[in-house]
């Protein structure tokens, strides 16, 4: 509303009203009595007329003032299916809102001034109506009108203000709403989503990922879960059979192996050492543990090397077993190498197996398997000279004495086993030759050139190390792919490149969990390569607490371009936005009034007095922290395009509605083993023909259809999954262990 007045003032009675109801009045007289003002019918209604159009002119300017006053206290809805979110191949959009500015500042420091709080607080009847409630709630009588004064519906004047807390007047400052838009240029360069615990931070992240995978140019989508909402996973998959992308949809989850595709974390690299540094940079570093790690990596390096150099792939299962195991993989290794470079070594070897006893045993190989001990003893005799460097570093390592040799590794083997343990195995170190096991194996190249969509549920509630590793070396593996990428290019290989660069969209959700010394690197070069990063957090100083260095959280805060900031807790979070906001002036008025004695007795005036408002005008900064700590759900300021601050409110979700779209996560699980091919007839994958079951496991099936009428088809697994699955899968096991016994079939 346009003010020709020094101060604007919003918060005040609607005294335009007035004019309103004059102006009606006048123009019905004008129009049914013209001669009660000395008017003929004809210019009656010309004034009729100019009343009515001055008398809309002052409604709207009262409709403002009213939609003001009420915004302040109830935002109007603002809801939208999926279907609804806009897309475009240009911006992101990211709600709606509006461009915060100096005159927004003004009106809000205005809201908290004390003479304008009948405006913004609710009603004496409204809290009258919550005093009802909680009083009332405990008789059985009066349920039916606490359930009147709870109704959520217009027709009720006390209904409750929505559940989503903070003061509604940091966003009601402005009622002409528009969208905001990001562009989509700005993304490259990584945007940091900061928010605490449940104010939306996933709901941002589903706007923006449900965009990414309907835009036209199909994005790269990746989106890292520590927490395994089964929420953000129904949502992805929603999305991606709306787009036509559910062939590209990958999933992994180790809540869920069985349903989940497989990844071996370690199995793709561009150089030998990466896996070494994968492994260790998951242990600890701090103190008398860095030279721990430093051992670590150095044999896991050697043991790589070796099984590299015999064609093999290496899995976190193949290095456990070569750890524990490294004389077997000497041994190995020497067979294939050496009798290739010295014709009739073996049977050299074998003579100084055979002349070994106790008490020319070396002491430093206490332990060590025989055939070690002769090869070694062969190797140093003076007649024999292999320059194998793989093989010189198995022989370091074995000649170690083996009790200092597991102390110095004791670090590592915990790490291994906690990712090589129950069938979290399978997924990490999936069996390339395995045929009989149909869920995909994917890696990160495989997935850009694919223009996939994968959704990482790493399950960190059940076990927070195993995931902390697993999301380290999935970051570490990227930075890798990136730099490939940055290099030589996506399509490198191929004999037909296609053209262009791939958006590869990284949404990181509680990302402080997952990285590691890795993820510096990938916000500071990764852009090059076409990786952006939608990093999402509570505070700062879980970014500190995880680096554990705060010129390192700098360093990684300070490689995000884009700020999204909602509700957080920390003053020194919600400085991290307000810091870099310029100051501006602010006008508060001041009533004046003044009285004077007359000193002159022959004067008539014994005083003097005057009064009237002073404008005085203040720098304050653009927004404090207390107005990020008293933002609402849902509810965030953006910092973007250099500078450019805008506020703005996500939608709330709408129940989506179609035949295609599943009503469950049970229903998610079925669409799933259709396309990973686990079949709807799972309990044929456990047992397959012909493998007879026996009667004990037959009574067992019987038992659970008659406690369980459901069909055990792809509804009953839905309706019941859980409890059904664990059920029937542990006679399975039992049965499949007594029919392999008897058929000596494993």
């Amino acid at each position: 509303m346009n003010q020709r007045h020094p101060m604007e003032s919003l918060l005040r009675p609607a005294v335009e009203l007035q004019t309103v109801w004059v102006c009606l009045g006048c123009a019905v007289l004008c129009i049914w009595a013209p001669w009660s003002v000395a008017l003929t019918p004809s210019i009656g209604l010309g004034m009729a007329a100019g009343f009515l159009i001055y008398g809309a002119h002052r409604g709207r300017q009262a409709w403002i003032i009213l939609r003001y006053r009420r915004n302040m206290r109830r935002l109007p809805r603002f809801a939208l299916r999926s279907e609804q979110i806009p897309v475009s191949s240009r911006y992101l959009w990211l709600g709606k809102g509006f461009r915060w500015e100096a005159r927004h500042t003004q009106r809000l420091h205005e809201a908290q001034q004390p003479n304008t709080q009948v405006y913004v607080q609710p009603s004496r009847w409204y809290r009258l109506a919550r005093r009802l409630e909680i009083a009332l709630d405990r008789y059985r009588a009066a349920r039916l009108l606490v359930r009147m004064l709870a109704a959520d519906v217009p027709l009720n004047p006390v209904r409750p203000l929505p559940p989503v807390g903070g003061n509604p007047a940091i966003h009601a400052v402005e009622w002409k709403e528009e969208d905001a838009w990001m562009p989509l240029g700005e993304r490259v360069g990584h945007t940091l989503v900061e928010g605490t615990t449940r104010v939306g931070k996933t709901r941002m992240a589903e706007v923006m990922i449900t965009q990414d995978i309907h835009r036209p140019s199909k994005d790269v989508v990746v989106c890292f879960d520590p927490k395994g909402d089964a929420d953000l996973l129904v949502r992805m998959y929603i999305e991606a059979v709306r787009a036509g992308r559910q062939n590209e949809f990958y999933v992994f989850h180790l809540g869920w192996p069985g349903l989940s595709a497989r990844y071996n974390a370690v199995g793709r690299f561009g150089r030998l050492s990466e896996v070494a540094t994968r492994i260790a940079n998951a242990l600890p570093n701090e103190g008398n543990s860095a030279a721990f790690r430093e051992f670590a990596w150095r044999f896991v390096n050697i043991v790589n090397r070796a099984r590299h150099a015999l064609g093999h792939r290496p899995s976190y299962e193949q290095i456990l077993t070569d750890v524990v195991n490294i004389d077997g993989l000497l041994i190995e290794y020497a067979e294939q190498k050496l009798e290739a470079a010295v014709p009739g070594a073996w049977g050299h070897v074998a003579e100084f197996e055979g002349r070994l006893n106790d008490r020319n045993w070396p002491r430093n190989l206490m332990g060590r398997d025989k055939r070690v001990v002769a090869l070694i003893q062969y190797l140093q005799s003076p007649d024999v000279s292999i320059k194998d460097s793989v093989l010189e570093g198995l022989l370091s390592a074995v000649r170690y004495d083996k009790t200092y040799f597991d102390k110095i590794v004791a670090s590592l083997l915990p790490l291994l086993e906690k990712l090589t343990s129950g069938r979290i195995n399978e997924l990490l170190s999936p069996d390339y030759d395995d045929l009989e096991d149909t869920r995909p194996i994917f890696d990160w190249l495989q997935v850009i050139r694919k223009r996939g969509i994968v959704y990482v549920g790493l399950d960190a509630l059940s076990d927070f190390e195993v995931a902390q590793a697993i999301g380290n070396s999935m970051f570490a593996d990227l930075v890798s792919v990136a730099g490939h990428i940055y290099k030589f290019g996506v399509d490198d290989g191929l004999p037909t490149p296609a053209s262009g660069k791939i958006a590869i969209n990284l949404h990181c959700d509680e990302f402080n969990e997952l990285m590691g010394p890795e993820f510096i690197p990938l916000v500071n070069k990764g852009g090059g390569a076409g990786i952006q990063v939608t990093a999402y957090t509570q505070t700062v100083s879980d970014i500190e607490a995880k680096i554990g260095s705060a010129a390192k959280a700098g360093q990684v805060v300070g490689n995000f371009n884009n700020l999204i900031m909602l509700r957080v807790r920390e003053d020194k979070t919600a400085e991290l936005l307000t810091n870099q906001l310029r100051q501006v002036n602010v006008q508060s008025r001041m009533l004046v009034s003044m009285a004077a004695d007359n000193s002159n007795p022959d004067s008539d005036v014994d005083f003097t007095s005057s009064g009237g408002d002073r404008i005085s005008t203040v720098q304050v900064p653009m927004l404090e922290p207390a107005d990020i700590v008293n933002l609402p759900k849902g509810q965030a300021f953006a910092l973007m395009e250099g500078g450019q601050l805008w506020k703005i409110r996500m939608p709330l979700p709408l129940p989506d509605k179609g035949k295609d779209v599943p009503a469950s996560v049970s229903d998610i699980a079925a669409g799933m083993r259709r396309q990973y091919n686990t079949g709807e007839r799972w309990w044929e994958a456990v047992a397959p023909p012909p493998v007879e079951i026996d009667p004990e496991l037959r009574r067992a099936f019987d038992s659970f259809a008659a406690a369980n009428p459901q069909p055990l088809g792809e509804q009953g697994l839905a309706a019941n999954e859980g409890a059904r699955e664990s059920a029937v899968r542990v006679a399975l096991d039992d049965s499949v262990a007594n029919t392999a016994e008897v058929h000596g079939d494993g």
